[in-house]
């Protein structure tokens, strides 16, 4: 059973609808997010999870032809404001996507990239930085002695983690994953889980994921996508033993599995 907590409110989103030119993709989403958790979006192929992923760090901006309505809350401050630095959101707001994408820099620079740009140069700073946030990738041991090589001759998992890593080294608040393990093997896959559960004890965790199990093993809450609408949210472990659930999966395995 997940444990009950009485934690904050990181990220509430209310009567959200988003549309790309003229076709609506999603629909008075309203869900509230808490801190230190791992909030999981489920649900088919193009319902709007991975839409509505973008609206927390606004990357959809960068789409020709896109509006929003509604509202979006982080720390009770609206992301959508005139006054907001979408820079400074983005750096609070870290992102790892479906396939890794490591940057064609060694290993050792991918992280540093974050911090150089945020005007650190100091390499005593710099090492440090480097190695608590692969240490926290659970990659340290792996590559420690090879910082030097090449980001991309990394296994898929390996550079998987290592994008979590950059990610984590401009202290964002935090992270959405989009279907950050598709790409990867039964064992990396397992690694990555291992990963989120232990970085939700510093981090708010929003991830989409098509597949199911994994969200049971790695979410605290879930909430349930079709026709971008949200047909059900609750905690885990208890919204996969509803009746309601049990009706939606049944039908999206028949029309989608």
């Amino acid at each position: 059973m997940t444990e009950q907590t009485n934690k904050s409110i990181k990220i509430e989103v209310n009567q959200l609808d988003f549309f790309y030119d003229q076709k609506q993709a999603l629909n008075k989403i309203s869900l509230e997010i808490p801190e230190q958790e791992v909030f999981a979006l489920i649900g088919p192929s193009g319902c709007g999870k991975s839409t509505f992923l973008r609206t927390l760090n606004r990357l959809n901006d960068l789409i020709h032809k896109t509006s929003l309505k509604g509202k979006i809350k982080i720390d009770g401050d609206d992301i959508y404001h005139s006054s907001i630095d979408v820079v400074q959101l983005r750096k609070s707001v870290g992102m790892v996507f479906q396939k890794p994408n490591p940057f064609p820099f060694s290993i050792y620079d991918n992280v540093a990239y974050g911090p150089r740009a945020n005007g650190i140069k100091k390499r005593e700073q710099l090492n440090a930085i480097v190695e608590k946030c692969l240490r926290q990738a659970a990659l340290w041991d792996e590559v420690k002695d090879r910082l030097d090589d090449s980001g991309t001759s990394l296994s898929g998992g390996q550079q998987q983690r290592l994008c979590i890593a950059r990610v984590m080294a401009v202290e964002p608040d935090i992270i959405l994953m989009d279907e950050p393990t598709s790409a990867l093997d039964p064992l990396a896959t397992l690694k990555v889980e291992e990963l989120i559960h232990e970085l939700k004890q510093n981090y708010t965790i929003v991830i989409v994921t098509h597949n199911m199990e994994q969200a049971a093993r790695v979410s605290d809450k879930t909430a349930f996508f079709l026709d971008g609408v949200v047909v059900e949210v609750g905690e885990t472990d208890q919204i996969f033993t509803n009746p309601k659930m049990k009706e939606t999966e049944d039908y999206i395995t028949g029309k989608f599995g």
